[in-house]
């Protein structure tokens, strides 16, 4: 027995006071009614309505069921209802874990417009490079840069695939010069990130070459590692997206612009594809747009 249809059924019969009019109201049979009825009188092991080939009434145990029925199922339509109003338009708390170097050096190029198409979601950006369990640590999504991702769990849309370039300050460039090739860099002061004691450095014809790090300045900060370069303390190396802008307004240049360090994936994570609340789907679709725009 379908219970909740069954409280529906009942309590059809007892606002439309019959079981042809309750049949009529819920578009099925007075068989089906009658049926449901006595299904749900044989549930609860008690009579709710009085009836005889003239009339019908509730019994005292039939009006105070009515009563939490009509609670109960008006409780239930109305949550129904909001469901329904979330999924068309996109609001409440949005959990995003995002690596530093979005949360501090690419944030305010999305954010504000997000905001402003959303007005009705509320987001709570942790920034960090530390790997965290989405499911455990209570977030919506997150979003990753790195190599192409092995087998998961967890559902991933892949937002755009950006080469690593290596970039310094023109005020570094006139001090110490510009290097011609990949063995010129061991005579310039190299800023290194992370866990990375190597760069390999590969060219549009297949070549590659690697290079021992051993840099002037190391740090597990990206942010760190972006003032640094940006105040001439050397070469470094960055997503091209991520340094952008550096080079369209010249306070970064391409250092050995015929090579790259390989490429990083923009990824955007989430535990579950189906029924995905509308505030991450709208989420993940605006960072897929932004950064196709970006590529």
């Amino acid at each position: 027995m379908n219970q909740m249809f069954a409280m529906r059924v009942f309590r059809s019969i007892a606002e439309a006071k019959g079981f042809s009019a309750a049949a009529e109201r819920l578009d099925t049979t007075h068989s089906s009614v009658s049926r449901h009825l006595q299904q749900l009188e044989s549930a609860l092991g008690v009579r709710l309505v009085n009836r005889n080939t003239r009339r019908m009434s509730l019994t005292a145990a039939g009006e105070r069921y009515y009563t939490a029925c009509v609670d109960i199922l008006d409780r239930v339509d109305a949550a129904s209802q909001a469901a329904a109003l979330e999924q068309e338009r996109p609001s409440g708390l949005l959990r995003v874990s995002a690596p530093l170097v979005i949360g501090t050096l690419e944030l305010a190029h999305w954010l504000p417009a997000f905001q402003a198409r959303f007005p009705d979601i509320r987001v709570d950006l942790s920034c960090s490079d530390s790997l965290i369990d989405l499911v455990a640590d209570r977030f919506d999504v997150a979003l990753r840069i790195c190599g192409p991702l092995a087998d998961s769990s967890l559902v991933a849309r892949l937002l755009s695939v950006s080469p690593l370039v290596l970039v310094a300050a023109p005020a570094y460039v006139f001090k110490c010069g510009l290097p011609r090739s990949v063995a010129e860099l061991n005579d310039h002061r190299l800023l290194t990130y992370g866990v990375a004691t190597q760069w390999t450095l590969g060219n549009e014809g297949g070549e590659s070459t690697t290079l021992d790090c051993q840099g002037t300045f190391h740090t597990d900060t990206i942010t760190a590692l972006h003032a640094c370069a940006r105040a001439g303390g050397g070469i470094a190396a960055f997503t091209l997206t991520t340094v952008q802008d550096d080079l369209l307004a010249g306070r970064l240049v391409r250092i050995l612009p015929e090579h790259t360090l390989g490429e990083r994936h923009y990824y955007a994570l989430y535990p579950h594809a189906r029924h995905l609340p509308a505030k991450v789907r709208a989420f993940v679709d605006y960072m897929a747009q932004y950064y196709q725009g970006k590529a």
